[in-house]
């Protein structure tokens, strides 16, 4: 878990997401070590994938802040569609076996490694109207999607507000913060439909665990101050590609374990 925190929280600032698409894979194996209930293996490290992003989130909008790179107006106009998507695909996740969750977290992995290494050198100078109908649309489904995988979303929805005309500072940290509202009603969604449900995990309250909140968010925080600001100092499109091949990396393992499941 130490060792997972650094990238984690590094990544979380670099790519102003949580951290969620590195966090869930590593806590989903941690805690198949311990023989916790196979039934729910992976709500307990989405829900604690979710806990851990609200720190690091926090930490990440204020350095964007910082740096003028947070739209207010963005958060009030589009993230309430975000937080609908978000308790729906909370109780759509609620309600799923742990290999089913697991055969679409993969799916979704090979959607975004794929959509990474495609877009490196994209680079869009058009600006199309963000009104209300594309903030309903791409608002629900980053919130849903988000909900049972574990994100902030960002990954999803720094390309969104790129293709709407955000520069890409703005649309990181602007996503940073949406993110934080995706992480927040996740995590208060997974402690009550686990606490619904009486799993009676391990030194957990609802579906996440304490151990791992713990020991993930001191680390967290400190390294996603570190990716923020280093951002703004690497070529980020070789990074992008990075991710995109570590995306593929985890959906592959993924589904092996989902046909040994």
């Amino acid at each position: 878990m130490v060792i997972t925190a650094f990238p984690v929280g590094f990544f979380a600032g670099l790519f102003g997401i949580g951290g969620g698409l590195i966090t869930v894979p590593f806590l989903f194996f941690i805690f198949e070590t311990f023989n916790i209930d196979k039934n729910y293996i992976m709500h307990l490290a989405v829900g604690t994938s979710f806990a851990i992003i609200i720190p690091t989130s926090v930490v990440s909008v204020l350095t964007h802040r910082k740096n003028n790179f947070v739209d207010a107006n963005i958060i009030k106009t589009y993230g309430i569609f975000v937080v609908i998507g978000v308790l729906i695909g909370t109780i759509f996740a609620a309600i799923m076996q742990t290999k089913s969750l697991v055969l679409f977290f993969s799916l979704v992995v090979y959607f975004l490694g794929t959509y990474l290494l495609l877009n490196t050198d994209s680079k869009i100078n058009t600006k199309k109207k963000f009104n209300i109908v594309p903030r309903i649309a791409f608002g629900f489904i980053s919130g849903f999607v988000s909900a049972p995988m574990g994100i902030g979303g960002a990954v999803m929805n720094v390309p969104v507000l790129k293709y709407f005309g955000y520069p890409i500072k703005k649309a990181i940290g602007s996503a940073a913060a949406i993110g934080f509202i995706i992480a927040l009603f996740g995590a208060i969604g997974f402690l009550i439909s686990g606490s619904y449900l009486d799993t009676n995990l391990p030194l957990s309250i609802g579906f996440i665990n304490i151990p791992a909140f713990l020991i993930f968010i001191p680390i967290t925080t400190i390294m996603a101050r570190v990716g923020a600001n280093t951002v703004h100092k690497i070529n980020k499109s070789k990074v992008q590609a990075l991710f995109g091949i570590f995306l593929f990396v985890v959906g592959t393992t993924f589904i092996y374990r989902y046909l040994n499941l």
